[in-house]
Formats: structure tokens, sequence, C-alpha cells
């Protein structure tokens, strides 16, 4: 029994931590959440937790992970930016985390996608578009994957019922 409490909160923790992750990208959301649910496992046994849950929670997680550059793509194209808006966007998002955190995170997404887009066309407006559009799709992207989080969630909660 206390085992299971102790399991239960450890899980609660770490979804929580995910959750918090998703919305201020210094944790990683999706791969806590899959975390919570292998301590859980660990702790309290794999009762009605078989290796098919964990792979398929595994592509989920993934998929959460891959939203960011999905969507980054999708407000970059819609906004008129060419696939160097697009990458520039990417590497941006991936470089301005490392090294200015949270802030570098939103202004290397916008940053990186109009250097990308001003290396292929000289037309700083487009370029500018180019930017907003990719920062737009990045936080576009929050609702859909807390939306997959919360899916992640609910089955492991109903799996372990």
């Amino acid at each position: 029994m206390f085992w299971d409490i102790l399991a239960i909160i450890v899980a609660v923790i770490l979804f929580l931590l995910g959750i918090l992750g998703t919305i201020v990208p210094l944790l990683p959301g999706a791969p806590m959440i899959w975390t919570g649910m292998l301590i859980y496992g660990l702790i309290a046994g794999f009762e009605g937790l078989p290796f098919s849950f964990f792979l398929m929670q595994g592509i989920l997680a993934l998929a959460v992970m891959g939203v960011d550059y999905l969507m980054t793509f999708l407000g970059t194209h819609f906004f008129g930016g060419s696939r160097a808006a697009f990458w520039g966007a990417a590497l941006g998002l991936f470089l301005g985390l490392i090294f200015f955190n949270v802030p570098g995170l939103l202004i290397g997404t916008f940053v990186g996608a109009i250097a990308g887009e001003l290396m292929i066309k000289n037309d700083f407006q487009q370029a500018a578009y180019s930017g907003i559009g990719a920062l737009v799709g990045f936080l576009g992207g929050i609702p859909f994957k807390l939306f997959l989080e919360v899916i992640m969630i609910t089955w492991f909660v109903l799996a372990i019922l």
C-alpha cells in the first residue's frame, strides 16, 4: 500500500513538471510524463502496464516533441516563409534555448526565421513576416502539445485503475 501511494505521488509530481515544461520549456515535458509512468511501474509493479503501453506512450511523447517543429513550419509557411526560414527558425529555437533559456527560445525562433529568409531573399518585410509566422506557429503548438499530454496521462490513469 505504501509503495503504491509513493508511486502515485512520484508519477503525479513528474506529470505536473512535464505539463509545466510544455508551457515553460526548461523541462522536457512529454519525456518527464513518460518517465513518471515508468517510475510508477518500477515502484508499484507493472500490472496493467505492458511493454506495448510504454511503446505507444513513447510514440506519443515523440509526437509531442515534434509538434514544435511542425507548428513552426506551418506558421512560417502560412506567413509566406520559405524552407530556409523554417530551418532558420528551427536552428534559432534550438540555439536560443541552449544559450538564452526561455527568452532565447522565442527570440531565437523569430530571428532564426528572419535570418533564414534573408539568406535566399533580400526582402526584409517578407523575412519579418516569416519570423512572425514561425513564432505564431511555435506558440500555437502549445495547446496541441498539452492536449496530447492530457491524453497520455488519462490513458495512464485508465490503465492503472
